[in-house]
């Protein structure tokens, strides 16, 4: 039974904050409390993990967000895209309301995501911490500028190099994420709720180096090379940013928990391809 309630409203996408009021209006007549959390919210006051749900009204961004704030407290997400159409944000605005009440009935799909940790040390030291739903993006702050890497991945055996990238940058995706950068940087479509780890390098000097298929079961480690000059960026899910240095190592694998998210059907995603791609038409 929901007692309490999150929304994640996007202001910059039109009809969402009507539709969150008709949201507020119809978990009243329920008896259910409920919060606005606005983006500017995560610095003030904490997530409780007393909240059964969160709704997140926006596009995949708004998503993502609601996603690294709410999963690993075990809150899943109702993603009703205000925008066009989402890979991730698959209920459309104009249908929610049965959606909701399987939810209510304890019928809707869920739709179990992978989701990344991501911690960067400097000498031993642990400098950041984070989570995504998406990616994890190393590239470079200039433009134009060769990021010099070098990347491992940690089996229980223990350290296997997978050698050195000069490239724009590189991409550890998730799932979820490989139709969104990573699928742009040709990386493969992979069904979003496989358990797999995408390592694809951004328009690579070498082109024999292509992009590659992990076990989510293994940790992967970039290594900014001590050669590197330019300044180099984390990023996470394209929101969440930080400064890296050379010699940095950058630790990434499978969190202890999934994004949750209350689905329409696997059959969206596989619309939501042929649509955006083209294919057939």
């Amino acid at each position: 039974m929901l007692k309490k309630v999150l929304l994640f409203v996007n202001p910059h996408k039109d009809l969402a904050s009507v539709t969150a009021l008709e949201i507020a209006e119809k978990l009243a007549e329920r008896g259910i409390e409920y919060r606005f959390f606005s983006f500017k919210d995560k610095d003030k006051e904490p997530v409780e993990v007393a909240y059964d749900l969160a709704f997140s009204l926006g596009g995949d961004g708004t998503v993502l967000y609601a996603a690294r704030t709410v999963s690993a407290l075990g809150i899943p997400v109702f993603p009703i895209n205000m925008g066009t159409l989402g890979f991730i944000a698959s209920i459309p605005h104009d249908g929610w309301t049965p959606i909701f009440d399987r939810f209510l009935a304890g019928a809707a799909d869920i739709s179990k995501r992978l989701m990344l940790e991501v911690r960067v040390e400097r000498r031993g030291a642990v400098i950041e911490r984070g989570s995504c739903l998406n990616d994890a993006v190393v590239s470079s702050s200039g433009i134009a500028k060769i990021v010099r890497t070098c990347v491992k991945t940690f089996t229980g055996s223990g350290e296997i190099s997978l050698g050195s990238y000069r490239s724009d940058g590189l991409i550890a995706a998730t799932p979820t994420g490989s139709t969104a950068y990573s699928a742009a940087a040709n990386g493969p479509i992979i069904d979003p709720e496989m358990e797999a780890v995408i390592i694809n390098p951004i328009c690579p000097f070498t082109l024999s180096n292509r992009p590659l298929v992990l076990p989510s079961t293994e940790t992967v480690i970039i290594e900014i090379e001590e050669e590197q000059r330019s300044g180099v960026l984390l990023s996470l899910d394209g929101q969440v940013t930080a400064p890296l240095a050379p010699g940095d190592k950058i630790f990434i694998q499978k969190a202890p928990y999934y994004a949750a998210l209350v689905a329409v059907g696997r059959k969206n995603f596989y619309q939501a391809l042929r649509t955006k791609l083209a294919w057939g038409g």
